[in-house]
């Protein structure tokens, strides 16, 4: 079996868990991260780091054309911001579609047509949230509600586009991530009911398990306590 996967957002939070964990299990990480970024965010024997635009269409397609070979992709590129419908501009329902869809379409899409020219399947794992399937978890988180409910939408029609491939798109739904900033920003949360990176990524690297590979159209709710 060809052990190597794709992570994008390698260095972030939620990508680092993943990244780790599934060097743990054995495998090739190939990560991305943003130019400019620090490249040298962990030392690890099998990770390979790769900088690229996921925002740019064709950055995006050169870059994982050009990552070898792999049995599916993470993608963790995301980014998070809270306001009400009343208080939230457009400006900020913008900035979050580029930052949750745009660099998912971007991305699953290069993967998807990588994948299906090799002939082997594989697998594609997107990060959805909360508020995405809840209205009242959306409401004073909107902008972001709204672009990874269009995530979600992704990975439906890529499940319904792969039929016939082996190639299968999952969605991780998780509640509050218990990360540095999300602290930050609600500081008077219970911060024990949140999810942790490590459980999300555990969660992930189920769907690569001989079991978890017999999952179709999943979507994993993780909500801790939140």
């Amino acid at each position: 079996m060809n052990k190597t996967i794709l992570v994008t957002g390698a260095n972030g939070n939620l990508g680092q868990a993943v990244t780790q964990k599934f060097l743990d299990e054995g495998y090739k990480v190939i990560g991305f991260i943003a130019p400019g970024t620090d490249p040298k965010f962990m030392e690890a024997q099998n990770l390979e780091v790769h900088q690229a635009d996921l925002m740019e269409e064709n950055k995006t397609f050169e870059a994982i054309e050009n990552a070898g070979e792999f049995e599916g992709a993470v993608l963790t590129v995301g980014g998070f911001g809270m306001g009400s419908f009343e208080k939230t501009p457009l400006q900020q329902v913008e900035k979050m579609y580029k930052l949750n869809f745009t660099t998912a379409y971007n991305s699953s899409r290069a993967v998807f047509k990588k994948l299906k020219s090799k002939g082997k399947g594989g697998q594609i794992v997107m990060i959805g949230a909360r508020p995405a399937l809840d209205p009242l978890a959306a409401k004073g988180v909107v902008a972001y509600g709204f672009s990874k409910r269009l995530v979600q939408y992704l990975s439906d029609i890529i499940n319904e586009e792969s039929k016939q491939t082996g190639i299968t798109s999952s969605i991780i739904m998780p509640s509050l991530i218990d990360t540095p900033p999300n602290r930050e920003a609600m500081p008077n949360a219970d911060f024990s009911k949140w999810v942790k990176p490590d459980t999300i990524a555990d969660n992930i690297y189920h769907l690569f398990t001989e079991s978890g590979k017999a999952l179709r159209e999943t979507v994993l709710k993780v909500y801790n306590e939140s």
